[in-house]
């Protein structure tokens, strides 16, 4: 193979890829399909489920009120400004969870944001001492 050759088989900087602005064919044909009956499916999809069609009703019913995907969730943790403080947050969050308070995934979230918490206090914790050393 020459050297010229070799040249053009070689990535390009960049995306080479798709456009961003470029859609599936599949897709666009769907909308050429539904261009100007949206309104009328809509309206039959309603009366479908009016009627006491399950499947229609679920549908519409997903479409005007999405399932949550998160909740609030009220937990009593003690204030944290301590690495103690942070040990004592955890203890009360696998505690709600044993409890059956919060799920597995909520404790799992609260103990992430538990965790950022103890890894800033220990970074200004250690940020003190070192400047204490410094001025000593």
């Amino acid at each position: 193979m020459t050297k010229a050759l070799r040249k053009d088989i070689r990535f390009k900087k960049g995306n080479p890829g798709r456009r961003p602005d470029s859609r599936n064919k599949a897709t666009v044909a769907v909308e050429a399909l539904l261009d100007g009956e949206a309104e009328k499916l809509i309206r039959k999809a309603i009366e479908m489920a009016l009627a006491g069609n399950t499947v229609a009703m679920r549908l519409c019913l997903d479409r005007l009120c999405p399932p949550r995907r998160t909740r609030p969730i009220e937990l009593e943790l003690p204030k944290v400004e301590t690495a103690g403080g942070v040990l004592q947050a955890h203890a009360e969050v696998i505690d709600a969870m044993a409890q059956g308070g919060i799920t597995p995934d909520e404790a799992s979230t609260v103990s992430s944001v538990l965790e950022v918490k103890r890894r800033s206090i220990e970074a200004c914790e250690l940020e003190a001492r070192i400047t204490e050393l410094e001025n000593a």
